[in-house]
């Protein structure tokens, strides 16, 4: 059997938490099983469908490389053969046109909710022989059966079944001659011959009508498997503060795009006792059967935690390619200074996230124009003058500029004035990098360059000696 899924979004909002897991769940079943994976934008809600959503959704599966092998497809692009289709059913008897007004159906649904009954439609045009001029006003419905059951068996729920008798008609075809969600999604899935549609929970009351129309024309149906909702760490709704958010705000915040998937596929479903897992890992053990059937929580402490993992543990330079985009917004100027790559491994223990480190970075390209305030009033004090005078002469010779050098220079400052490495390291510290906190000063006077480090101590000095002046 040949694996085709497909993810499917409306584009009228972002790509979000709850949406990117559904892709990527789709995305790795297909993978798994060497098959093929389809984008398709469902934009028949023309008045909410909007190009910026449809910008955003795109932008999120490059983000995450989830690439697709068809698509993107548009719904709004295929209204042709969709109202075939319609057509052709309309002639086999499998839909019929539907006059009845608004008026009419709104006091039919009054009714039967005031008799406590589920709002449908009675089939009032289904069998009538009322006479229609070309021009009047209409839908057309789908011809429901109206006895027995929908049984499907969800790969992730087991067996789910569905009373014919609680699924009224269809509309298929607005008055305005449009065709709805509902149809358009099986015509899709029937021409692009999906084998598997992976999505959430809230789409398993359309299943039933879906099977049914299928069957209707004919036509192969697929498997299903519908994914629990993702639900905040208090056990409520995602709200924004809890990462219903579009995944590209993920980037903005600094998370790197094997962490956010990495936490994605751990959202309801497992391996094992296994929490770090490659890409490579997760298309060799994803298996539908493996995914929980109840709720997940979401969790931005573990998305952090493993942010910073991956930070920390995938190569350098890949890390340095992210970082690269967060440097840029802050307008950092990078090319008088160390590399990037360089900077993963200087900050990345103290960082977890990549917004961080480059906040973080900018004293080893920029100078700075003040001193942290409290910093500066605790170690930049009179009694450091000395301290940084010995440093900086031993740091003014040394030839060629290495870390290991550095490092003997400000030892044996240390050794030669017989206090702790705390008092040169900390006035050096602040001196160079402007703050109280930085990697190992060997590593960051080094990264920072040895003119631009002598110059920022002949500040500190002067800074120092105008503080004496000051009594």
């Amino acid at each position: 059997m040949k694996i085709k899924t497909r993810f499917a979004p409306s584009p009228t909002g972002y790509l979000h938490v709850g949406g990117a897991r559904t892709a990527l769940y789709s995305w790795l079943f297909s993978r798994h099983a060497g098959g093929e994976f389809v984008l398709r934008i469902e934009d028949t809600d023309l008045e909410r469908s909007t190009q910026e959503a449809i910008d955003a959704i795109m932008a999120g599966m490059n983000w995450l490389n989830l690439d697709w092998d068809e698509g993107p497809y548009f719904q709004t692009k295929r209204f042709d053969r969709y109202n075939a289709v319609i057509d052709d059913m309309l002639v086999q008897g499998t839909a019929y046109r539907c006059y009845c007004s608004k008026v009419r159906l709104d006091a039919l649904r009054e009714k039967q909710m005031a008799n406590g009954e589920k709002p449908r439609y009675d089939g009032h045009c289904r069998d009538s022989q009322c006479s229609h001029t070309d021009d009047e006003p209409h839908v057309v419905r789908f011809r429901n059966p109206q006895e027995g059951s929908v049984i499907f068996d969800d790969n992730i729920r087991g067996p789910i079944e569905f009373s014919n008798q609680e699924l009224d008609d269809l509309i298929i075809r607005r008055t305005d001659g449009a065709p709805t969600y509902n149809f358009c999604v099986v015509v899709d899935d029937w021409d692009m011959e999906i084998s598997h549609v992976i999505r959430g929970e809230d789409h398993i009351n359309n299943t039933p009508r879906q099977i049914n129309i299928l069957k209707a024309l004919g036509a192969p149906v697929p498997e299903y498997a519908h994914v629990s909702m993702i639900l905040s760490d208090d056990g409520k709704k995602l709200s924004k503060r809890h990462g219903a958010v579009g995944v590209m705000q993920y980037r903005d915040d600094g998370y790197l795009p094997q962490a956010l998937l990495n936490y994605l596929v751990r959202l309801g479903w497992s391996h094992g006792d296994q929490e770090i897992f490659s890409l490579d890992d997760m298309k060799t053990f994803f298996t539908l059967d493996a995914i929980n059937k109840s709720a997940s929580a979401f969790n931005t402490e573990k998305l952090q935690w493993l942010n910073h993992h991956y930070i920390n543990h995938m190569p350098a330079e890949e890390v340095a390619v992210h970082l690269a985009w967060h440097v840029e917004q802050l307008g950092i100027e990078t090319r008088n200074g160390p590399e990037l790559k360089d900077i993963v491994k200087l900050l990345g223990e103290r960082c977890k996230t990549l917004k961080e480190m480059a906040e973080s970075c900018r004293y080893f390209y920029e100078d700075f124009h003040q001193f942290d305030a409290d910093a500066a009033k605790k170690h930049l004090r009179p009694v450091a003058r000395q301290p940084l005078e010995a440093v900086r002469a031993k740091l003014a010779t040394i030839s060629p500029w290495t870390p290991e050098n550095v490092h003997h220079a400000i030892q044996g400052t240390a050794d030669e004035l017989g206090v702790g490495m705390g008092k040169v390291g900390m006035p050096l510290r602040v001196a160079v990098t402007g703050t109280g906190q930085s990697p190992g000063m060997d590593v960051t006077v080094y990264a920072i360059g040895q003119a631009r480090s002598l110059q920022r101590i002949d500040r500190a000095l002067a800074y120092i000696a105008e503080r004496e002046a000051q009594g």
